[in-house]
């Protein structure tokens, strides 16, 4: 009788695909898959191999530790012994067991024959934990075994191997399995063995937004040195988001987000001193902090391939990647399905909103999980402290780490100083259903214990912590119960940080952005001041605004580039759709909010009269801020690819004034018709409905403003609480013009729409704006499921009435 061939104790990634989890666990056969598949695609993957999940139940058996291991776990699970001993007994009897001189000739084998390969005498290698229940599209185990970095010689590849092995009995992997439903006996590990990458820098990369599953972007968090400072949450990394439709759009940038990161450390390769650590972690300098990590070629090839991942696993992935220090070559080291968000109900959507408050913003970081939690905080810098941590309290730790996954649970919110939103930890707290706010770089000083504070994470990207209880409401949206009316139904875009958030609506849209915004909150320098630093008197002031554009040598590309970065997010959130972007309407008392805006702007008496919107865009005072705005969107339009962007101009009181402002536009690079540009305004005034005729003929369309409409119809001013009484768009007087601008502009072939929550609010309003046959209504969105069913009750009511 013929004997079987007994199975490899040792498998080549050039051997391996996807296929073969139950040979070597999820990591080492997504490494073997993308070495083979993937290489001809130009993704550079690190050589190297796997040792078999038989071999470590064989080293088990031989060295006669499965009984007493399942002794340690019965233990556990009766209460009679703590998590923190039986994890500590079961690691110690497998770091003292010993390989077979079979088993370890067959790595140290391995590891020559990678010598060879690599021309490097004693190559570096990580030594990587690969469980067969790990990277698998329903639970990631993310950070749960061990790594080990730099290994370099026969016998530290041995002693890691083990130590690889012990670590499938971490406490926080015995817990994960627990919690996921994992038999522990029916887990095996394999350890992957592969060349390092000496890495300038690295970092992680998911193929979809982690916080809200908007699948249409690539997400790259990054740090210098190696990338186990960003897995471990000891630095906040720098971030870059992309755009995938558009990636093979020749001559396109897609890159919607560049977040410059504290990276205040760095893990590299030890040497000298530190020869007796293989990695050790050293402050960085302060141009490497002040400096992102990538450039944006380097942004646009890593997304090129987390695109081409993406198609070839056919889900959401997670990857890690590095760049070579001596090479400047990119490299992805690990691939991963998404576990969290790619596992969602996409059926409702859940809307966190906190009621108005003025309570202060004590911190802000960045945002894990759209949920808000109230709470006394608790302080925990060390492990040996967890199991003083109170049941739903707000941990406030220095960073969030995996081990703490049991204090994890019994958290309602968790605040880091350091740590970014793609740290396994954070991966950790989403599937923990736990909000966080990572990054604040000061919890630890400036929380105290038993402090009640509020964690929302309602708000995007950015998250804020709150002191006292601030309210909130939740609201469920079902997707399936939201109707289809045949009025256009938009949304109204404030920020750019939240606006994914938003992704699942049916909108047919963006009826209003406005991009005073944008500038307020991520620019907050008045353009002036940017173009003639000269004019400044305040040299705080002038301080100030050189610390906010430092990284530009042109100080008014800080706010083209910054500005554009922020309109492409909104616009990627709905592209193809159409996104209507308002050009600035601040009233020169609010320009002089900015930096450096009391050198530039006037004292007027009544700055809603004033000089605002249309007459800033060519008047001396302004005109050079205007042509910026406009060079950020053809830059978002033009380099991005965005050309889903229409320009909209607000207050536009007579026509010779529009002739003026689209002249100005084409002299910046934006001419109406060109590339298909469309320009819209704002009705707004009396003169737009007057004229109508005339104003159709130099715009593609109006953007009905219901609110200074009203105010300048009724003569009534719209901020006054006196008069707020009659102050009502659905004014017969304010009805009338509404009618006859949407006629005038249909028999010129332009389109209407119209900004505002009374169409949501006035179920009769509604009704009114759909008898006139208005093209589109732009809503808030978290008003938008109620208005479709408004304006399709709306529709139905006019249908059955002709």
């Amino acid at each position: 009788m013929k004997k079987t061939a007994p199975a490899p104790l040792i498998y080549w990634y050039a051997h391996l695909s996807i296929q073969d989890i139950a040979l070597v666990g999820g990591k080492n056969a997504s490494l073997g898959e993308m070495y083979n598949q993937l290489q001809q695609a130009g993704i550079r993957v690190p050589n190297g191999f796997a040792t078999s999940a038989q071999l470590f139940k064989d080293f088990l058996t031989q060295n006669q530790l499965d009984a007493p291991i399942d002794g340690l776990l019965a233990s556990l699970n009766s209460g009679a012994a703590s998590l923190k001993d039986v994890g500590q007994q079961i690691r110690g009897l497998i770091s003292q067991g010993v390989f077979t001189d079979q088993q370890e000739q067959c790595i140290i084998d391995a590891y020559l024959q990678l010598e060879k390969q690599t021309s490097t005498p004693s190559p570096a290698v990580a030594v990587r934990s690969s469980a067969t229940a790990e990277d698998l599209p329903e639970a990631s185990f993310a950070g749960q075994q061990e790594s080990y970095l730099n290994i370099q010689g026969e016998r530290q590849v041995i002693a890691a191997c083990k130590q690889c092995f012990a670590s499938l009995y971490t406490d926080r992997a015995i817990v994960y399995r627990q919690e996921q439903g994992f038999p522990h006996q029916q887990v095996a590990l394999s350890v992957g063995i592969q060349q390092m990458i000496e890495s300038e820098c690295a970092g992680v990369m998911f193929s979809l937004d982690t916080e809200n599953g908007f699948p249409d972007v690539v997400m790259i968090n990054g740090s210098w040195g190696l990338g186990e400072t960003i897995v471990k949450g000891s630095v906040t990394p720098d971030k870059f988001v992309v755009y995938k439709p558009l990636l093979e759009q020749p001559g396109k940038s897609p890159i919607i987000e560049k977040k410059l990161g504290l990276k205040n450390e760095k893990m590299i390769f030890a040497s000298g001193s530190h020869c007796d650590t293989p990695t050790v972690t050293i402050p960085t300098s302060e141009a490497e902090r002040h400096a992102l990590v990538i450039n944006d070629e380097e942004t646009l090839q890593l997304s090129r391939w987390a695109a081409i991942i993406e198609r070839h696993y056919g889900c959401a992935m997670d990857m890690e990647w590095a760049k070579d220090s001596v090479t400047k070559q990119l490299f992805i080291v690990q691939a991963r399905p998404e576990t969290v968000e790619a596992q969602k109900s996409r059926t409702v959507l859940v809307n966190y909103k906190l009621e108005k408050n003025n309570a202060p913003v004590l911190l802000e970081g960045a945002s894990v999980g759209a949920a808000v939690a109230c709470g006394q905080t608790y302080t925990v810098l060390s492990p040996h402290d967890i199991d003083q941590f109170p049941e739903g309290a707000i941990l406030v730790t220095e960073r969030t780490d995996p081990d703490w996954v049991p204090i994890m649970k019994k958290a309602a919110g968790i605040i880091t100083d350091s740590g970014g939103p793609t740290s396994h930890a954070a991966i950790v707290s989403r599937e923990l259903k736990v909000p966080a706010i990572v990054g604040t770089e000061m919890a630890t000083h400036r929380l105290s214990n038993g402090q009640t504070v509020t964690l929302s994470c309602a708000g995007g990207a950015v998250g804020q912590v709150y002191d006292g209880t601030v309210g909130f409401t939740t609201q469920h949206i079902d997707m399936a119960s939201i109707p289809s009316p045949k009025t256009q139904v938009m949304i109204n875009a404030a920020m750019p940080d939240g606006i994914f958030h938003w992704w699942q609506l049916p909108t047919s849209g963006i009826g209003l952005t406005r991009i005073e915004f944008i500038i307020s909150s991520q620019i907050g320098v008045h353009p002036m001041a940017l173009l003639h630093p000269e004019k400044i008197t305040d040299s705080t002031v002038k301080s100030a605004i050189e610390q906010r554009c430092r990284h530009f040598t042109n100080p008014p590309d800080f706010f083209t580039d910054t500005l554009a970065l922020g309109i492409s997010k909104i616009a990627a959130s709905q592209y193809p759709k159409p996104v209507i972007v308002r050009m600035s309407d601040f009233k020169s008392n609010e320009y002089r909010g900015l930096l450096g805006g009391e050198d530039f702007e006037l004292h007027e008496e009544n700055p809603m009269l004033g000089l605002r919107g249309a007459s800033r865009y060519y008047h001396p005072r302004y005109r050079e801020a205007f042509q910026l705005e406009c060079q950020a969107i053809a830059k978002a339009r033009n380099e991005k690819g965005f050309d889903n962007i229409i320009v909209m101009i607000p207050f536009c009181r007579t026509v010779n004034e529009a002739d003026k402002v689209l002249n100005v536009m084409a002299q910046a690079g934006l001419e109406r018709g060109q590339d298909g540009l469309q320009v819209y305004v704002m009705c707004e005034i009396p003169s737009n409905v007057i004229l109508a005729e005339r104003f159709a003929e130099r715009f593609d369309g109006f953007s009905i403003g219901s609110n200074d409409l009203t105010q300048l119809v009724l003569g009534i001013d719209r901020d006054s609480a006196e008069l707020k009484p009659m102050f009502d768009a659905r004014d017969d007087a304010v009805k009338r013009l509404i009618e006859h601008v949407i006629t005038v502009a249909h028999s010129k072939g332009c389109k209407v729409g119209i900004c505002g929550q009374a169409p949501s609010d006035h179920p009769e309003f509604a009704q009114f704006l759909v008898a006139c046959g208005i093209d589109s209504i732009s809503l808030n969105p978290d008003s938008f499921a109620k208005g479709c069913d408004v304006i399709a009750k709306a529709e139905q009511s006019r249908d059955q009435e002709t």
